[in-house]
């Protein structure tokens, strides 16, 4: 097994055939479905059959892109390599390993997947809640693409715990990184972290923030209302707490707050540090509204993105410049 293995997405259609993939022990992709492709060798070899397939894809940049995407999953994931795949269930992702080469075997359907270009993997046991993994890898795990290479790799190994695979070096770096950031965040009292979190949700886009921390506010520090496009609206209720690092929140205290979330908002909790494995389960448990959860590495990775948008009294008070790099 490669002691460097890189890390891919392989979709299976908004999670539609992820049990099949589970069960049978593959990840497959649905292009050119008449053709057995065991014997390509390189890229330009799929450009004629692409084309012969999908006469109507004249452009040039969609052939590329689609002609890209088998490419990678036929020719550039590698065994040793990990992939992930989400579930039908959005908030889970699985993952595993490709199995050793040649891996790739053209299936007949008869399980009831219509992709029959595959590769062999070795899936693990459980899947991992997506909300574990930095902002920047979830907003990379967004992409259209069916088959695509995901950058953040080092946050995926050392969330699964695969340390092994996370060079020491960044592993100290990062760290540290984070803690410093968040040691000055914690220097905010409690209504200054609730109002910059606040702040935050107008960065990202919600209409309407405004601060209702209280005295028997129900756990509900902050609400917005995000539009999207006018495509979709959602109502946000938030508690914003800072703990210090290296606690864990617990399920009851995020259930407190899913219990003031009417049925038709959604709610996030944001703090400094991070929540415990029931506290996960009960943010996403069917039939309760949803809640969000921001551990304090999320937090420092949402305040980097947004950082330019937020009022520059915050700014000099937690004295970091662009970048959250301490002045």
């Amino acid at each position: 097994m490669s002691s460097n293995p890189n890390l891919y997405c392989v979709r299976a259609d908004f999670g539609t055939y992820t049990k099949h993939f589970l069960k049978g022990g593959y990840v497959a992709i649905g292009w050119l479905s008449g053709h057995n492709l065991s014997e390509i060798k390189d890229r330009e070899s799929l450009y004629p059959i692409y084309r012969n397939d999908y006469p109507e894809d004249e452009s040039n940049v969609v052939v590329g892109q689609q002609v890209g995407q088998i490419a990678r999953f036929l020719l550039e994931i590698k065994a040793g390599d990990y992939v992930i795949t989400p579930d039908s269930n959005t908030e889970y992702i699985h993952y595993g390993v490709i199995e050793n080469d040649p891996s790739y075997f053209y299936g007949n359907g008869e399980d009831g997947c219509p992709f029959l270009h595959r590769r062999r993997i070795r899936w693990n046991k459980t899947p991992v809640q997506r909300s574990i993994f930095s902002v920047p890898f979830q907003n990379t795990i967004r992409s259209s693409l069916t088959v695509f290479s995901i950058v953040h790799k080092q946050n995926f190994f050392e969330a699964i715990g695969k340390k092994e695979f996370v060079a020491e070096g960044l592993q100290h770096q990062e760290y540290d990184y984070y803690n410093t950031v968040l040691n000055r965040i914690l220097e905010l009292d409690d209504k200054e972290f609730e109002i910059l979190i606040t702040h935050l949700l107008t960065a990202v886009g919600f209409e309407g923030a405004e601060h209702t921390g209280k005295v028997g506010d129900g756990g509900v520090d902050a609400t917005g209302e995000l539009d999207v496009s006018n495509m979709a609206k959602i109502k946000l209720f938030v508690q914003a707490k800072r703990y210090k690092l290296g606690s864990r929140i617990n399920a009851n205290t995020v259930k407190a707050l899913r219990q003031n979330i009417p049925s038709n908002g959604q709610g996030a909790f944001i703090t400094t540090c991070d929540y415990s494995k029931d506290a996960k389960d009960i943010a996403v448990e069917t039939g309760f509204p949803r809640i969000g959860l921001i551990n304090g590495n999320q937090l420092v990775d949402l305040l980097v993105k947004y950082w330019d948008q937020i009022p520059n009294e915050f700014k000099e008070k937690l004295n970091l410049k662009l970048g959250l790099v301490i002045s």
